[in-house]
């Protein structure tokens, strides 16, 4: 279970640092590109701990996943937008799902 987890925090790194570059781009949002890159910067952290530092790996892309999705998932259920909030919000609580079921099989 550790190599799709692997994979799908790279691709969700992947997308929230384009995500914050696109939020700056469109927008001139520095947040977006500041929390975005952060973010996504942890989530590959996440990503390449695993499968050797399983709990620290894990654990990494759960808080960031759980905190991405505290911050998307209200604004998606307020403004009913797909982009970003919907998408975020989603691609976050895949990624939780991702770390419980990998967490539960190790």
């Amino acid at each position: 279970m550790f190599l799709p987890t692997k994979i799908y925090f790279l691709v969700f790194g992947l997308l929230t640092i384009a995500g914050g570059v696109m939020g700056y781009v469109k927008a001139g949002s520095t947040a977006s590109l500041i929390a975005g890159g952060i973010s996504g910067v942890l989530l590959i952290v996440a990503a390449l701990l695993l499968p050797t530092h399983v709990v620290v790996g894990l654990a990494l892309g759960l808080i960031v996943s759980l905190l991405l999705a505290g911050r998307f998932l209200p604004a998606f259920f307020k403004t009913g937008k797909m982009m970003p909030n919907g998408v975020m919000a989603l691609l976050s609580i895949v990624g939780i799902v991702f770390a419980i079921l990998a967490w539960l099989r190790k």
